[in-house]
């Protein structure tokens, strides 16, 4: 596959002596775009090549995975089920709400119960609920989601850093896989607490070049600031990129203030992976009544 991918320009960059371009996930021409459509390409084929007849997935109120597995189930004409961690809040969510139109049935579950999601007994008991299943875990991340990613980066990215946002870790699995041991793999944490995230990378890696940066996770997943929000408005005014407040503005927010305290060598490539997920902008919209940029 061929990507779009575009150098962005700025003062700082000129000054700081290093090129940063952006690799624009967001722009794949599927309805699954982003990240997801190649965490789900091989998912989606398995489930296909078994006849499974239903998707089993989990996800919050505004997951991306959510929307875009029921995207691809509808594409395919399989049901899908989605597990939402937390209470059932009125009115729904743009996300939940395209992901019922698209199909899906929606099944809310506690807090306490989702943290449950990963165990074998409670999968199992969710098999024999769910005959003829094929389930997919938080994010879509797993093997086949990591095999998936690989693609995003290949042998011509020449590019000294390469840069991610994190949110369960298969993308940037993928990504570090592909790469070659002279690039450095930077991936920005969108929760506090990457204990289990770096558990799980290394997991599916076993290279070494690859860091995880949680400064600028602003206090966790999904949390925002007004610094954020003004980011994400600036950005999109002066380089015309919409950016998601959850991921791909954390992270940009990131790779800026690393330039501007010079810890990229004078002379660098960085390149900064848009994941998409822009259309999370519209459950910030809703809850903070703002106007952010978004593609749905």
């Amino acid at each position: 596959m061929k990507f779009n991918t575009q150098e962005i320009f700025d003062v700082l960059f000129k000054e700081k002596e290093v090129k940063v371009f952006m690799r624009r996930l967001d722009l794949i021409s599927s309805p699954v775009s982003g990240n997801k459509y190649f965490k789900l390409k091989y998912n989606i084929l398995k489930a296909l090549e078994n006849k499974n007849d239903t998707i089993v997935t989990f996800g919050g109120a505004y997951s991306n995975h959510i929307l875009a597995t029921s995207i691809i189930s509808k594409e395919e004409n399989i049901k899908c089920i989605g597990y939402i961690r937390g209470e059932k809040t009125l009115p729904l969510n743009p996300t939940l709400n395209d992901a019922i139109n698209n199909g899906m049935q929606i099944r809310y579950i506690s807090r306490k119960e989702y943290k449950r999601i990963n165990n074998e007994d409670y999968l199992n008991c969710l098999k024999q609920k769910h005959k003829n299943s094929y389930i997919i875990p938080e994010g879509g991340t797993n093997k086949l989601a990591v095999k998936g990613a690989e693609l995003i980066i290949n042998s011509d990215d020449n590019f000294q850093f390469i840069c991610c946002p994190i949110g369960t870790g298969g993308t940037i699995s993928g990504i570090i896989n592909s790469s070659s041991e002279k690039q450095q793999i930077i991936g920005f944490s969108s929760i506090k607490g990457v204990k289990k995230i770096l558990d799980d990378i290394n997991s599916f890696t076993n290279k070494n070049n690859w860091k995880i940066n949680e400064d600028y996770c602003l206090g966790g997943y999904a949390k925002v600031s007004s610094k954020l929000i003004n980011f994400i408005y600036d950005f999109y005014e002066n380089k015309n990129i919409a950016l998601d407040a959850v991921y791909t503005a954390k992270m940009m927010m990131g790779i800026i203030d690393l330039i501007l305290k010079n810890n990229f060598p004078k002379g660098s490539n960085i390149l900064a992976i848009h994941t998409g997920g822009i259309q999370g902008n519209r459950g910030v919209n809703q809850r903070y009544n703002l106007n952010l940029p978004h593609n749905f």
